[in-house]
C-alpha cells in the first residue's frame, strides 16, 4: 500500500467520502430541525389554548357582572318613575297669546272716536270737580289716569309748541346767570339748593329733562359754578319713581322749602285758588310761582282778574307772556317780609289798607256762594263731534 502513499493523503480512515455527500447531510439536518419545531409547536397550542379558555372564562364573568349591575340599575330606575309618578306634578301650562287682531281703517276710525270720547269725558270730570274727589276718583278708578294722559299726549301733537318744553328752556337761560342774582334763578340760603315743586305733573317730563340738564350743566362746571338742585313732581297717580302721589292743595313739603312752584295746565278742579294758596306756604321769600293756561279759560278773555286775584293772595306780579297763540304765560313771585311791611305801610298812607283787606274778604264769601273754577277760569271742556 505504501505504492499509494501520497504525501498529504491518510488512506487509513473508516469513512469514506462519496461526491456531494455534505449537501446531503446539511440537508438532513434542516430536516430533523424542522421535525424538532413542528414537535415543539404541537407541545405549545394545548397550553395556550387553556390560556385562551381562561381568558374567555374570566370575560364571561365580567361581562355577567356588567349585567346584573345594569339589571340593578334598571330596578333603581323603575323605582324612581314610580316615585315620580304617584308624586302629584304640576303642569306648567304654556302663556295664551292673544292672536293679533289687524283693524280695518273703519274699525280704526272708530276706535279714534270711542277713546277720544272717553278723554273728553275724564277732562270733564277733572275740571268739574274738587281736588279731593279727584283724588278719590283715580283711586277708585286708577286707569283714568293713564286713559286721560294717552289722550293728552295725542293732543299736545297738534299744538304749537308744548308749555312744559317753555319751562325747560326758561330754566336753561336762566341757570346761566348766578343764582339769585338778577335774571337768575332763585335759590335757598345759604347753599342755594334750587328746589322746584311740579304741581300735577303729569308724567314728571320736566323733572326728567331739568335733571338732564343740571347733570350735563355740574359736569363742565367748575367749582363754586356746580347746581345745587331738587325736584318734587306730584300728581294723582304715581307712574313712575319722580311722581308723588298728592292732592296739589297739600302737598309734603315744608313751609318755605321752595324756591319754584310750577303749574303746567294743571288749575283743573274747582278748588285751584287752594293750590295758589298751598304755592304760597311752600315757597321760600322770592321763591317764583310759574303757570302756564290755556287762553280759552280766562273770563276776560286776558287773564287780569286772574293776576288781581293772586295778588289778594299775596304774591307780586313779575311779567305777562301772552305771545302765543293758545297759551298765557305768568311769573309772580313771593315777597319777603321787608317788602309786606314797607306795602302795607303804603297802602295805610294811602288809606287803602282797609280797601285791599276787604277784597280779600270779599274773595273768599265769593268763592264760598260760587266756586272759582265756574268764574275766575273756566273749565276746559272740549266739544263733542
Amino acid at each position: 500500500m505504501e505504492l499509494f502513499k501520497v504525501e498529504g493523503w491518510n488512506l487509513n480512515t473508516d469513512k469514506i467520502a462519496f461526491k456531494d455527500s455534505k449537501k446531503k447531510e446539511a440537508q438532513k439536518e434542516r430536516n430533523r430541525k424542522e421535525k424538532i419545531d413542528r414537535k415543539q409547536r404541537k407541545s405549545k397550542k394545548p397550553k395556550d389554548t387553556k390560556n385562551e379558555d381562561a381568558k374567555n372564562e374570566e370575560d364571561e364573568e365580567d361581562d355577567q357582572d356588567l349585567e346584573i349591575s345594569d339589571v340593578e340599575e334598571d330596578e333603581k330606575k323603575v323605582k324612581e318613575v314610580k316615585k315620580t309618578k304617584n308624586k302629584p306634578q304640576k303642569v306648567t301650562k304654556p302663556p295664551v297669546q292673544p292672536a293679533a287682531k289687524t283693524l280695518t281703517p273703519l274699525q280704526q276710525k272708530m276706535m279714534a272716536k270711542l277713546s277720544g270720547s272717553r278723554f273728553r269725558w275724564i277732562n270733564e270730570q277733572l275740571y268739574t270737580i274738587s281736588s279731593e274727589d279727584a283724588l278719590n276718583l283715580i283711586k277708585e278708578q286708577p286707569g283714568l289716569f293713564d286713559e286721560y294722559h294717552e289722550g293728552f299726549r295725542s293732543q299736545v301733537q297738534s299744538w304749537p309748541e308744548n308749555p312744559v318744553d317753555t319751562f325747560v328752556n326758561e330754566i336753561k337761560f336762566r341757570s346761566k346767570k348766578v343764582i339769585n342774582a338778577p335774571g337768575g334763578l332763585p335759590g335757598l340760603y345759604p347753599n342755594k339748593e334750587i328746589v322746584i315743586a311740579d304741581m300735577g305733573c303729569g308724567e314728571a317730563q320736566l323733572a326728567l329733562d331739568v335733571t338732564q340738564f343740571f347733570n350735563k350743566f355740574n359736569k363742565r362746571a367748575k367749582g363754586r359754578r356746580k347746581i345745587n338742585f331738587k325736584i318734587n313732581s306730584f300728581d294723582l297717580k304715581q307712574i313712575n319713581n319722580r311722581i308723588t302721589v298728592a292732592d296739589i292743595r297739600h302737598v309734603p313739603m315744608k313751609d318755605e322749602s321752595a324756591t319754584i312752584v310750577i303749574f303746567c295746565l294743571s288749575l283743573m278742579g274747582t278748588n285751584f285758588l287752594d293750590f295758589i294758596k298751598e304755592a304760597y306756604r311752600i315757597l321760600a321769600p322770592r321763591g317764583e310761582l310759574w303757570i302756564s293756561e290755556i287762553k280759552s279759560r280766562f273770563s276776560d278773555g286776558r287773564g287780569d282778574e286772574f293776576v288781581e286775584t293772586l295778588k289778594l293772595l299775596g304774591f307780586f306780579h313779575k311779567k305777562t307772556d301772552d305771545s302765543n297763540k293758545m297759551f298765557t304765560r305768568f311769573e309772580f313771585f313771593k315777597p319777603p317780609e321787608d317788602i309786606i311791611q314797607e306795602r302795607k305801610a303804603k297802602l295805610e298812607r294811602r288809606n287803602k289798607f282797609i280797601e285791599v283787606e276787604t277784597e280779600k274778604e270779599q274773595l273768599e264769601v265769593k268763592r264760598k256762594k260760587v266756586a272759582e273754577g265756574k268764574w275766575l277760569l273756566k273749565p276746559c271742556i272740549y266739544k263733542r263731534r
